[in-house]
């Protein structure tokens, strides 16, 4: 729980903020390298997998719209997450 509070201060765009696109999108980044790791131990977990993929989906168009709305935006959250190599 920590780590999610941490998460949404890191990257929110106003005080109170937790479900903007750059929020949700940090969210999702920590929860798919959580998962990642799990299935590199758990190699037939093929549930979890499926899940990873609809998870990293999401997070595929919640990047595409912040990068249609707000490019600067955008490339910010990239930067911090480090997902743009």
């Amino acid at each position: 729980m920590e780590a999610k509070v941490n998460t949404i201060e890191d990257v929110r765009l106003h005080e109170r903020d937790t479900g903007s696109a750059d929020v949700q999108i940090a969210l999702l980044t920590q929860r798919i390298n959580h998962l990642t790791e799990h299935l590199q131990k758990n190699i037939k977990d093929h549930s979890s997998r499926r899940g990873l993929l609809v998870m990293v989906s999401q997070r595929r168009r919640l990047l595409d719209y912040l990068h249609n709305t707000d490019t600067n935006r955008y490339i910010a959250i990239t930067k911090k997450l480090k997902l743009r190599r």
